[in-house]
Order: C-alpha cells, then structure tokens, then sequence
C-alpha cells in the first residue's frame, strides 16, 4: 500500500471513531459553584441599573433632546443582535485549555471596565478635545459617550450569554438545577440593581471620590462617574473569584459532533449566523410560542426601563432638563423607586417555583404576572394626572416658577409600581430563559445557540421602541406616557398568549422536572 492510500485509509477511519465516541454524561456541579457564577450578575447588574436609572438623564444634559435620546439606546439592541449569536457560537465550540465561557466572561469584564470609564469621562475627553462649556449641546463629548456605549452593549453580550451558558453547562442537564441557577441569576441581577439605584440615588458620592467633579463635569456627572468606579471593582472582583473557583471540565468541542455534510453546509458567509438561521428552521412550536410570548414581552418591558427615571423628573416632579432643581430630584426618587423594585424582584426570584405550583403551572405564572405588567402601566396615566391636578409652584429670583415636590399620595403611589414591578421584573428574568434551556434540548444547538435565538426576541422589541418610542412621544406633546399605555396593550397582549398558547415542556422532560422536585408545567 502506497503512503498516499495509506493516508487515506486512516483518515476514513479516524472519522466515524471522532463523530461517534461520545464521553459520559457530565455530572451537575454542586450549587455553590452554581451560586458563584450567578453573583457575576450582580456586578453586571450594578452597571445597568446604572444606565437605566441615570444615563438618560446625563444624555439629555450632554445636549441630546428627549426625542432623540432613545436613539442613542439602539447601539444596545443592535450589538445583541449581532454579537449574542456570534459569541454563543464560538463559546459552543471553543476549546481554549481555560473552558469553553470562560474566556468570554473573562473579555467581557475586562471591556465593561473599559467602557464604563468612556462614558464616565465623556464630558471632561470633550472638553479636552475641544467642546464648549457655554453650548448647550457637547458633540465631542456625545462621540464618546456613544462609542462606550457601544463598547459597553457589546461586552456585556459577551459577558452575560456566556454567564448563561456556563450555568446551564454547570447544572448539566438536571432540570431543577437549570431552575434554581436562573433563579440566582435573578437573584443576583436583583442585589446588583439594589447596589446601582442606591448609589445613583445618593447625592453626595461624589465627595468619596473628590477627584471626579471638574470644570466639564458638575456634581451630578461626578455622582455618576463615581458610581461607575464602584461598577468596575465590583464586576472585576466578582468575575475574578467565578473564574479562579470554578473550573470548566475539557469538553470535545461542539463542533466535532455535527455531521460532515451539515459542516459543509455551513461554509459561506459567517458559520454561526448560518447556524442560527438553521437553528430557526428547526425551531419547533414550543420555542416559537416562546419567542412570540418574549418579544411582546420586551415590547411592555423596554419603554419603562428607558424611561423611567425620566417619567419620574418630567412628569411626576413637573422638572426640566438643566433647569431647576425639580427634574433632578425626580430623577433621585426613581432611582429610589428602582432600588424597591430590586428588592422586591430578589425576593420574587427565590420563589419562582413556590409561585408556579401555587397558581398551577409557569406558564399561568408568566400570564398573571404579565397582566400585573399591564395594569401598573396603565397606572401611570393616572399617577401623571394626580401629580399635575395638584402641582404647586414657588417662584424664584428671576422670574422662575420652580415646581414643589409632588404630594406624599403621589410619590407614594409612584414609589409603589416600582416596587410591585419588580414581580413580574423577577419572571421576567427567570422563566423564559430556563424554558429555552429546556426545550433547547430537542434541538440540535447548543447552549450557547439556543440563547442566541432567545436573545433576538429580546433585542428586536428593543429596537422597535428604541426606534419608535421618540417619535411616538412626540406626536402626544414630548411625554413618556404614550409608549408607556403602547407598553400596557403589548403586556395584556403577551399575558393572553402565555395562557392559551405557550406549552408545557416535552413530556419526558416534564417528568424529569417534577422528579427533580417541581417543574416547569
């Protein structure tokens, strides 16, 4: 035999022994392995309660109108849409000596500190490059603040897929495991928003930090610009204690597992978007309902986290942006009004399953609280109207009619839907996820993939608002409330479709979840 043939016959046997070995199941890690990935939430959380409770009222005061401020927040979905399935992809297959997420989260972290810091000191860079301080609009300091942005949205897709994937890689298949690590992902994205909304409600943060009020950067940036330096030592610090404590068993990569012909079927263009259109094709009813029931979702979900804090200034405390002192105090009180909501969330998330058998199964669960979704939406309208009928004003030198604070009736009812949306918040953030992992598991995509696809009917909804929610404002005279009420019709919309449509998991895996101790039903 002729080296050449020789060749040949060993490489037509190597095949079908690398395509069908297959190792022992991997067993599931012990919970405080679990726990200690999940608190890598906590720090990624800090930074976005951050973002959502304070940045779009910094963006307003860099010279960006209400208008176009939601804008701005499109870089987000755009880089999820993009960089989730992209990230998803190569973790599934990644064989780094470090594991297969773990080198992502560890990226991820190291970009969120890096980009945090750009949006920090946007003001003072543009001002160093060359932006007035008499402008009302810094477009120097507008650049930067969009590139991290940017830079911010895509690491934290980097970091929290593969945070994701790595838990469920860790539960290994055990379904009541897959449940309690979504749960402390919720629990720990929970104790990182209480963390963020209290230091973005606290005034005085800039004095622990002297250094960061300058010429360009007047106390309500250093409060945030403080803020972020607490950010980044607590996403480092976490992720560097998930990282040295749990180690990724060497796992043969993904992609040894497919079939040569599905493998050439790939090449052209990039692999893992072919994947994730594959993966769509052989989505069956289950995940389809599930995305339907998500995307109308995030439709309810993402003018309220845009807007929030800026419903509270505008509306609630009747402030303007850079004028007075009332739309910052708004701004402060939402920020309270967010820290309620994370403890309430927190608390939520560790009774996803004691709700789900009270009210007879997850889906009922996702229902009703969607319906809750809808009614505090809806509410407020009519927490608006009773701040405007009972406005008074004080007059200040030089003519102004400076608005007083809101009544105790109306702050206490604002205060109370942010904290009674923190329970559907907490389902929010638990039960689609596990149910994706579940039904991921009658198709051929790994972890990674599987919520990749999750992740686009979370990331299209928001580029729908981020998009249109301006505009639509702006045809009902500049206020929140119209995409709010739009929010509340999505909500309802999305509670009626999880009762009636979104099934229960495969029967196999049903029984499994109950004989693990409760189930998704």
């Amino acid at each position: 035999m002729d080296p050449l043939s020789a060749t040949k016959h060993h490489n037509n046997l190597s095949k079908p022994s690398s395509l069908h070995m297959e190792a022992p199941p991997p067993e599931p890690s012990p919970l405080r392995k679990i726990m200690v990935v999940a608190s890598i939430a906590a720090g990624v959380q800090f930074g976005w309660a951050l973002q959502l409770s304070l940045l779009t009222p910094y963006v307003q005061l860099l010279g960006i109108p209400h208008t176009w401020a939601a804008f701005i927040w499109l870089c987000g979905p755009i880089s999820g849409m993009l960089v989730q399935p992209i990230v998803g992809y190569h973790s599934d297959r990644c064989t780094s000596r470090f594991g297969r997420r773990r080198p992502f989260i560890a990226a991820g972290a190291l970009a969120v500190a890096i980009a945090v810091f750009l949006i920090g000191y946007a003001a003072d860079l543009g001002h160093m490059f060359g932006d007035s301080l008499t402008k009302k609009t810094r477009p120097r300091a507008i650049a930067i603040f969009v590139v991290g942005f940017w830079i911010l949205d895509v690491a934290n897709n980097m970091l929290q897929g593969p945070c994701r994937a790595l838990l469920a890689d860790l539960s290994a298949g055990d379904h009541r495991k897959t449940r309690n690590a979504n749960a402390f992902f919720s629990f720990f994205m929970a104790v990182g928003n209480v963390l963020g909304y209290a230091a973005g409600s606290y005034s005085g943060l800039h004095r622990v930090f002297p250094f960061t009020k300058t010429k360009a950067c007047d106390v309500y940036c250093a409060n945030l610009k403080s803020c972020f330096f607490l950010s980044i030592a607590l996403l480092l610090s976490l992720s560097t204690i998930a990282l040295t404590y749990v180690k990724e068993k060497t796992v043969p990569s993904e992609k040894s597992t497919v079939s040569v012909a599905e493998e050439d079927g790939s090449h052209g263009g990039m692999p893992c978007f072919g994947q994730l259109f594959g993966a769509f094709r052989e989505l069956k009813r289950p995940m389809w309902i599930l995305l339907l029931v998500t995307c109308l979702n995030w439709i309810a979900w993402f003018p309220f986290l845009l807007f929030d804090t800026d419903w509270m200034g505008h509306e609630v405390y009747g402030g303007t942006v850079g004028e007075g002192k009332a739309y910052d105090r708004g701004v402060r009180a939402g920020a309270l009004g967010l820290m309620l909501n994370s403890l309430v969330l927190g608390a939520t998330s560790l009774g996803v399953d004691v709700l789900a058998r009270g009210v007879g199964g997850v889906k009922r669960l996702w229902g009703i609280v969607n319906f809750l979704l809808a009614v505090c939406l809806g509410m407020t309208v009519l927490v608006t109207k009773m701040a405007q009928h009972s406005r008074q004003y004080t007059d200040l030198p030089g003519g102004i009619h400076e608005p007083l604070p809101p009544s105790s009736a109306v702050k206490a009812g604002a205060l109370a839907l942010f904290a009674v949306l923190g329970i559907p918040l907490a389902i929010t953030y638990s039960i689609p996820f596990a149910l994706a992992s579940i039904f991921s598991t009658t198709s051929g995509a790994g972890q990674g993939l599987s919520l990749g696809v999750l992740n686009l009917a979370i990331v299209i909804p928001q580029m729908v608002v981020s998009v249109t929610s301006g505009p639509w404002d702006d045809q009902f005279g500049g206020g929140n409330l119209p995409a709010f009420v739009v929010g509340a019709v999505a909500a309802a919309a999305s509670g009626i479709l999880s009762i009636l449509l979104l099934p229960s998991p495969p029967p196999d895996l049903a029984k499994a979840a109950t004989a693990a101790g409760g189930g998704f039903h």
